[in-house]
């Protein structure tokens, strides 16, 4: 398998800022300077009083310290190569979260609202996650996935942040899709238990999410959901002319979304796991938690790097050599090579 490069300390790459600092400062310079030269004499008058003073070589200097001092950041973010992969044995479940981006997740029956506490629960259970792997759905009038199963866990708080009903074109709540999606997203080698979570408020259900669940089923996939929202409903907010209001219909008349619980219901009841409605006190996913904990735990083999080599020497040896390099060009012209035009 091909070595894998990364840098340790990526908290260096902030260095960057002020290296881009230094070149807005430099270009600034260098107009000032050549506009007071201009207010004394024209350029054809300087170029006679100094010949031998090159125009191009500060620039080639300047842009010989550029790189020197960006191959010192790289050096300090210490890049490595990984050099001995290992596989080891774990055990646990493959689980996939199913979550709904639509515009009914924004109300506010259940706070701050029905979206940011499903993430806010989703980021709890992934502390809670030690051996298992886990894979991110989102949808509404479709369904994407928005991160393959994995045992990387910051990669899916990382993912979790994004989401937003705004990162979907098509409005609806397309479960079946979903869990259509997830069924398919499961690693075909895996033969240990498998488990999906659909966290949604189940309201304009569009497809055939019960057919969708008997299918996972029928696979050994459990497909557990979890109602998002309160029976008796909220408006949706929306933000118009820069003040908040709420999602009216045709006739002027504020949307209400309520909890479509029947529905999720019978998909928990078709996918044979379990079905926990959400409140203002808890989401659920740590009652579904253990219900997944519960599940016979498959070993997974896993393959990391153990062993990092780190190469940052190269970086150094580069800046050493490009300051080198500036040392020996001089600002003025060399008397024996200013006639020689390496451009013409």
């Amino acid at each position: 398998m091909d070595k894998i490069f990364r840098f340790a300390d990526r908290e260096y790459f902030w260095a960057f800022l002020l290296i881009a600092l230094l070149i807005v400062l430099f270009a600034v310079m260098r107009i000032f300077r050549r506009r007071a030269m201009l207010r004394f004499m024209s350029a054809g008058m300087w170029k006679e009083l100094a010949p031998d003073v090159s125009d191009r070589r500060p620039y080639m200097k300047f842009v010989l310290w550029v790189l020197a001092l960006a191959a010192i950041v790289l050096a300090l973010a210490r890049p490595q190569f990984g050099s001995k992969m290992i596989t080891e044995k774990r055990r646990g479940v493959e689980l996939i979260i199913a979550l709904d981006v639509s515009n009914s997740m924004m109300a506010e029956d259940i706070q701050p609202n029905r979206l940011e506490r499903a993430k806010r629960a989703i980021n709890q259970l992934v502390d809670n996650l030690s051996d298992d792997q886990i894979g991110l759905i989102v949808f509404a009038g479709n369904a994407y996935t928005q991160l393959p199963i994995t045992s990387d866990y910051s990669s899916a708080k990382l993912f979790l942040s994004a989401i937003s009903t705004g990162m979907m074109p098509r409005q609806g709540t397309a479960i079946g899709a979903a869990i259509n999606l997830a069924t398919n997203s499961f690693n075909p080698q895996f033969t240990g238990n498998k488990a999906i979570i659909v966290i949604t408020d189940g309201e304009n259900h569009e497809d055939d999410a019960v057919g969708m669940a008997t299918a996972a089923a029928e696979k050994g996939i459990v497909v557990h959901t979890i109602g998002m929202g309160l029976p008796e409903g909220a408006p949706i907010p929306i933000v118009e002319n820069g003040s908040k209001g709420y999602m009216k219909d045709k006739k002027g008349e504020v949307v209400i979304t309520r909890l479509d619980e029947n529905m999720l219901q019978q998909i928990a009841a078709a996918g044979k796991g379990v079905y926990v409605r959400a409140n203002n006190a808890q989401v659920g996913l740590t009652t579904l938690f253990s219900e997944i904990n519960k599940m016979e735990d498959a070993e997974l083999l896993a393959e990391s790097y153990a062993e990092y080599n780190d190469i940052y020497q190269w970086f150094l040896a580069l800046a050493t050599a490009l300051i080198l390099l500036d040392f020996l060009l001089l600002e003025r012209k060399n008397k024996y090579l200013k006639n020689i035009n390496l451009f013409e």
